[in-house]
């Protein structure tokens, strides 16, 4: 198969994927939050921008239906485990985005065994954007902390509790992913003969 543009973009996010993940959990790293973040946003970009070529050039296809939201949680799913492992996002919020992401999935496998793609609706887009905002924004903040953190403590100043911040936001995220989710199975219902 012969991949265009578009479907190369999206390839290139799982890939850059990994990259990411490694360059955030470098406990070591100096300002590994702003260069995690630069690295993430250029991921979230290409989203965009592999959607937009796709329908601009006439190059949508099946195969890109497909890959593009599992490019886009692979990406949101990494970033909340990175979080979740440095404190920063609660258990229950990566176990409902899993929850979710696993139905839809499952979903998908069954509509494409008969030969039917369903793409994300606007509500999934939603939860997709406000996921990789939150990610960014946290991660603007953890750089901001580092910065921060030698200056405040000779003034003896305590900064926020950034867990406090990041949970607030990432639940905010995990309830417009079950939200995207009901109603994605609801309308998968309309075209998927479940009793088969």
């Amino acid at each position: 198969m012969k991949l265009n543009l578009p479907n190369i973009i999206t390839i290139a996010r799982i890939v850059i994927t990994p990259v990411f993940l490694a360059v955030i959990l470098m406990e070591n790293l100096p300002h590994r939050f702003l260069l995690a973040c630069i690295i993430f946003a250029m991921a979230s970009i290409s989203d965009a921008l592999d959607g937009y070529l796709a329908r601009k050039n006439n190059q949508v296809t099946n195969f890109g239906k497909f890959l593009d939201p599992i490019a886009d949680k692979v990406l949101t799913t990494s970033a909340l485990l990175a979080f979740m492992s440095m404190g920063l996002c609660n258990i229950w919020i990566v176990m409902l985005v899993l929850t979710r992401e696993f139905a839809i999935a499952s979903v998908r496998m069954i509509a494409a065994s008969g030969g039917v793609v369903i793409p994300a609706n606007n509500w999934g887009k939603i939860k997709t954007i406000s996921q990789m905002v939150f990610t960014i924004v946290i991660m603007l903040l953890g750089e901001a902390y580092y910065i921060l953190e030698n200056f405040f403590a000779e003034l003896y100043v305590k900064l926020p509790d950034l867990s406090l911040i990041s949970n607030g936001l990432l639940w905010v995220t995990a309830i417009l992913t079950v939200v995207s989710g009901v109603i994605y199975l609801n309308d998968s219902k309309k075209i998927i003969d479940f009793t088969k």
